[in-house]
């Protein structure tokens, strides 16, 4: 059995939930294990599958209504022992200082261009797996 990694994917957007799906498939690099999505449409059910554990790391869609994924993320940086790494999806290049203000581990823009998205994410899940190691 091959190990799997969990992302959590938050956006109440299902079109926005699409894209990362799609832009990284079941596995967004050769040398980082198969992925399996948790999606969530609001900042409570992120919050309680964060409770249940077991996310490698989240992808935060910083457009969000009416929570964006910047605010969740600083929730969730200052709220949640051992809080996962976090990427953030910003509108636009400029916003990048808000994604370093809400502590964000990496930000990628809208929207997902599959390449970089995959790149960012199997950063965070090599990042997670030599935290762990």
């Amino acid at each position: 059995m091959h190990p799997t990694a969990t992302v959590l994917v938050y956006s109440d957007d299902s079109n926005t939930r699409a894209q990362v799906r799609l832009a990284a498939g079941k596995r967004p690099a050769p040398d980082v294990p198969v992925v399996e999505y948790v999606e969530c449409a609001t900042p409570a059910a992120v919050l309680k599958e964060l409770d249940k554990g077991g996310i490698d790391v989240c992808v935060l869609d910083g457009e969000a209504v009416p929570m964006g994924g910047m605010g969740v993320c600083r929730q969730i940086k200052d709220e949640v022992f051992a809080c996962p790494p976090v990427l953030l999806l910003i509108g636009r290049p400029q916003d990048a200082w808000l994604a370093t203000w809400s502590r964000a581990d990496a930000a990628v823009t809208l929207p997902v261009e599959p390449v970089e998205f995959a790149n960012a994410l199997a950063a965070l899940l090599r990042q997670k797996k030599l935290a762990s190691a």
